[in-house]
């Protein structure tokens, strides 16, 4: 089996969760090479063929031209699966990919199942496993599902590539979506409630262990599709991404998606009833307890100092 991963360059230079792709190839026995429309200068770290388009001729995106450079690739590399992100670069990519090769196409991968894609379904409450009908199969992988312990390491052997196909649209640059409310991404401690709150009524003690700590409270997914949370503080990879210097994980089990948006946080404090929840392998402190009883206490206490 043979694998092609889809690295992105951006604003000029390589973006480094390309170590995601390769993550998700590590799970699978494969032959693994890399695409990639970049520069020399700032090249990815793995053991492996990079086939690299220079962006300086080819623009850090242009729909047909990078298309067709990808195409080229393929048709020498003849792999069986390729794997973009799931980022704005692998939504407008992959389906043409998709298209052409009259390929199956599995979005927003989450984790791999006896080797089959797993992707999430009815509002990532549940999972389901695909198993592709093609000879090919073009995947976008779901932002922090896949990580490596340590960063990669390594010098590609570099292939460079060209194309005689022309540019019908330019990229001017890129826009910040705008944030509206409380922006997470700047607070230095959150304190976040997930669905061991038990009832919307218990957020209210979550937002005054918040206030105590002179920080910002958010949600998980569960509690902000419940209607507890504003969607602005949500907490993940539906919602926002954040390194605070304390996150506090109130009721919070600990799904991929949630602890992709948290994990890089400096030092993580969790609450929970249930001693082996997932939280508690990114957890620094975990608080064996019933929050119920044990956040009133410790607010009570940091209010007192």
């Amino acid at each position: 089996m043979k694998t092609l991963l889809v690295a992105e360059f951006r604003e000029g230079k390589l973006r480094v969760k390309y170590s995601q792709l390769l993550a998700f190839a590590k799970e699978l026995p494969t032959e693994a090479s890399m695409f990639l429309v970049g520069s020399t200068s700032d090249l990815p770290q793995f053991d492996g063929t990079l086939y690299l388009a220079d962006v300086a001729k080819y623009g850090e995106y242009n729909p047909t031209v990078h298309k067709q450079l990808l195409l080229d690739v393929i048709a020498k590399e003849q792999p069986d699966r390729i794997v973009f992100h799931h980022s704005s670069y692998g939504w407008d990519l992959a389906p043409r990919i998709a298209v052409a090769l009259k390929a199956a196409q599995i979005s927003e991968v989450m984790a791999l199942a006896d080797g089959e894609p797993v992707v999430p379904v009815c509002n990532a409450k549940l999972r389901r496993k695909i198993k592709s009908q093609t000879a090919r199969t073009v995947l976008t992988l779901q932002a922090g599902a896949f990580g490596m312990e340590e960063d990669p390491v390594g010098t590609p052997t570099v292939v460079p590539i060209d194309t005689e196909a022309c540019k019908k649209v330019e990229c001017k640059g890129y826009e910040a979506a705008r944030i509206e409310g409380v922006d997470l991404t700047k607070s230095e401690i959150i304190v976040s409630a997930g669905r061991g709150v038990g009832k919307p009524e218990n957020i209210a003690m979550v937002q005054a262990l918040a206030k105590a700590l002179g920080g910002e409270y958010g949600g998980s997914r569960p509690v902000v599709d419940a209607g507890w949370v504003e969607h602005d503080r949500q907490v993940g990879t539906t919602g926002r991404t954040v390194t605070p210097k304390l996150y506090v994980a109130c009721g919070i089990s600990g799904a991929i998606q949630h602890l992709a948006g948290m994990k890089k946080s400096d030092f993580i404090v969790a609450i929970n009833t249930d001693k082996d929840a997932p939280i508690g392998e990114v957890a620094d402190v975990f608080v064996v307890a019933d929050l119920k009883q044990f956040l009133p206490i410790l607010t009570e206490k940091l209010q007192s100092r």
